[in-house]
């Protein structure tokens, strides 16, 4: 049996599911893209290629074999795009969490089914329909759990909107030791640089004390500078607009000390190491290119 343990983000990761590129299928439509930025590459004809894709993977997998990570991968579905293993489901402390996500993406968690069998049945937990969820915007952060949300009128036509409200009282109640902290996310289904997905793409602790940020994927500025005021201004790392677009604050933390982070994210690169991290760079920019990097790419499943 796997006996998960995940209380934040940055504890020595031990187990994790990394998604495949291995048979994503041709170049989705505009219709059938769900972000701003794929939309964007569909257009300008330069959508990531499968086998681009399936190179960045196996470097990231390789560097989880360099720190003795035990990998789980999804069986591959034909045609089908299972890159974020993020957003299927998430562990907090010894729970397997079902993500209710896009209806057109259900057939991703069957493919880890190995992976949930080897789980307590009565630790895997699946929310009722209204609670939308997904594993990008849920962050457990020892005594909290940082929740992304979206609770505007225009949620139902925002395919950008992931999370709601609901989510924000089921986990309260499935963790009542714990503390949900919500924040309200910019959400945009045509600009790609003014639309925070999930929460990891405009925030993520690292380390023991330190965050990365960027002040204009949050909607209420006082959620943001709660934010700062909890990590402290010294321990946050602002990224810009372009930054944020590029992805900036969607690396991984496989210990306190070590992070995996984009090879091109060189002036966030230099400031880790001033702050004595070691950083594993790896090649993600094509990934990237569909709104999701190393952080949506991987669901952590044990860490000690």
């Amino acid at each position: 049996m796997l006996k998960l343990n995940i209380q934040n983000e940055t504890s020595r990761l031990r187990a994790v599911v990394l998604g495949i590129a291995n048979s994503n299928g041709p170049a989705p439509s505009v219709e059938e893209a769900y972000d701003p930025k794929s939309i964007e590459h569909i257009l300008a004809g330069t959508y990531p290629k499968q086998e681009d894709m399936i190179l960045e993977m196996e470097a990231l997998d390789a560097v989880f074999k360099k720190y003795d990570v035990h990998v789980f991968r999804p069986k591959s579905i034909e045609n089908y795009n299972q890159i974020f293993a993020r957003d299927i489901a998430f562990v907090i402390e010894d729970k397997f969490i079902k993500s209710n996500i896009l209806p057109d993406r259900d057939r991703e968690i069957e493919a880890i089914d190995y992976v949930i069998a080897q789980i307590d049945p009565k630790n895997v937990i699946k929310l009722p329909e209204k609670v939308h969820v997904e594993g990008g915007d849920v962050m457990p952060w020892n005594e909290y759990i940082f929740v992304g949300v979206y609770t505007g009128d225009d949620y139902p036509d925002l395919i950008t909107a992931r999370t709601n409200s609901y989510a924000v009282e089921a986990l309260q109640e499935l963790f009542p030791n714990k503390k949900v902290k919500s924040f309200e996310l910019r959400k945009s289904n045509t600009d790609a640089k003014d639309n925070a997905l999930h929460l990891d793409c405009c925030f993520q602790p690292i380390g023991k004390d330190k965050a990365i940020l960027h002040k204009n994927g949050f909607l209420i500025e006082e959620e943001y500078n709660w934010l700062v005021n909890y990590f402290g201004v010294e321990n946050t790392y602002e990224i810009s607009k372009e930054e944020m677009y590029n992805m900036n604050s969607n690396i991984f933390s496989i210990s306190e000390k070590v992070v995996v982070s984009e090879r091109n994210f060189t002036r966030l690169n230099t400031w880790l190491r001033q702050h004595d991290f070691t950083v594993e760079e790896v090649p993600y920019a094509e990934i990237a290119k569909q709104e999701g990097l190393l952080r949506c790419s991987t669901m952590p499943l044990i860490r000690d």
